[in-house]
């Protein structure tokens, strides 16, 4: 459903001449499944999702969505994809169904298919109680559920998750993974972007970690523990940090070595 192969980004700075912040990406992500993106703030996870979104254009490389190419025919990407993040923006004055139904008819939602699917939608998420309350008096809970549904109202086979849990509070992002995981069972194919390692481990069927624009390590949780020989994840992830940071990158790349391609196997950690 996603094939990445060798994405690149370089910005122009002023200050330090050319950024790369994506330096030559690659993975898949297959259908039913939750790949997850791991890493800490900058390391590249919402730049990636943003040429996949169709919202910035690679430097260089290649990437399609349900098949599509995201430089070459980007109205159908966007047709195919959902993106859900933190700050999505939620109309004030708009009822959480207003909304929804708004976003269904800019994907060209006739009235005789909105209704039904919005309906689904508001039970699925169990919105119906706030159904008719405008965006300025809902809650940050209220605010994602309606930022999932909008997402979801053309029923893509793709569904972006970038941030998407942070500034909830317990309950509420405990409710979201739910909500992912139920998209999975479905057939999605979803990513998952985070710095939250927990969040991942009890997720996500295969893990991509990112550090400065760079894939380190791709595979399920028991590969990357059966690889990097340490049983817990946190002290896997901040060593494989701090490794790639005082290594050369030749060196880095003749010791490391991940399959993008590898389905995933058994699933997330429970």
């Amino acid at each position: 459903m996603i094939q990445v192969d060798q994405l690149t980004k370089i910005y122009d700075d002023l200050s330090r001449g050319q950024f790369v912040a994506v330096d030559r990406v690659s993975f898949t992500v297959n259908r039913g499944e939750i790949f997850g993106l791991l890493g800490p703030n900058g390391a590249g996870k919402t730049t990636v999702l943003r040429i996949l979104s169709t919202v910035l254009a690679p430097t260089s490389g290649h990437a399609t969505v349900a098949g599509y190419d995201v430089v070459s025919d980007p109205a159908s990407v966007r047709k195919s994809i959902g993106f859900v993040s933190n700050n999505t923006a939620i109309y004030d004055r708009m009822t959480a169904h207003e909304l929804v139904s708004y976003f269904g008819r800019l994907h060209g939602m006739t009235s005789k298919e909105l209704k039904p699917r919005v309906d689904l939608l508001f039970d699925q998420l169990r919105m119906n109680e706030f159904r008719d309350v405008p965006g300025g008096k809902m809650s940050t809970g209220m605010k994602q559920k309606v930022s999932i549904a909008r997402a979801m109202v053309h029923d893509p086979p793709v569904l972006v998750f970038d941030e998407a849990t942070l500034g909830l509070d317990v309950l509420v992002a405990r409710n979201l993974l739910e909500v992912i995981r139920a998209l999975r069972e479905s057939g999605k194919c979803l990513i998952f972007s985070t710095h939250i390692m927990s969040e991942v481990q009890r997720l996500c069927d295969r893990i991509a970690i990112m550090h400065q624009g760079r894939i380190l390590d791709i595979g399920t949780l028991d590969d990357l523990q059966a690889r990097h020989q340490q049983d817990e994840f946190e002290e896997l992830f901040f060593g494989l940090l701090s490794r790639f940071e005082s290594e050369d990158e030749n060196s880095w790349n003749q010791k490391i070595s991940f399959d993008v391609n590898a389905p995933r196997s058994g699933g997330a950690a429970s």
